[in-house]
């Protein structure tokens, strides 16, 4: 599985990427949303994205509207230190995966990883 973490706190992002790695995961990484698109244009084998919700320039839900349209394929999960229903449902609708709350269980982002890439597979095939 190789997945890209897009999020503006560094600290953040190095400890998840190091915490996936040791369950199996490949994770990249990335500090914002004009550099996460950059990435999957040279990346087209990625499965999935977690995208926080509130970054400096471009926010998730920006970014999850130009992932939807250039790179279907890709699973995204949304990801925010702030509890909005209407940022969670307006994510959902746009096509995101699924909506988790910072600070994010381990365990719990790599079961719906897991679940992304089979929804994905799943959805390949049909």
């Amino acid at each position: 599985m190789k997945v890209l973490l897009v999020d503006d706190e560094q600290d953040f992002r190095d400890t998840l990427a190091k915490r996936l790695a040791r369950r199996g995961i490949e994770a990249e990484t990335a500090p914002g949303a004009a550099e996460a698109l950059a990435w999957l244009g040279r990346n087209p084998g990625a499965d999935a994205v977690v995208l926080d919700v509130k970054m400096p320039g471009m926010d998730g839900i920006e970014a999850l509207k130009h992932i939807a349209a250039s790179y279907p394929g890709v699973a995204v999960l949304m990801l925010s230190g702030h509890a909005h229903v209407e940022t969670a449902m307006k994510g959902l609708e746009l096509g995101a995966f699924d909506y988790l709350m910072k600070p994010v269980d381990i365990e719990e982002l790599v079961f719906k990883l897991q679940d992304a890439c089979e929804h994905k597979a799943l959805k390949g095939r049909a």
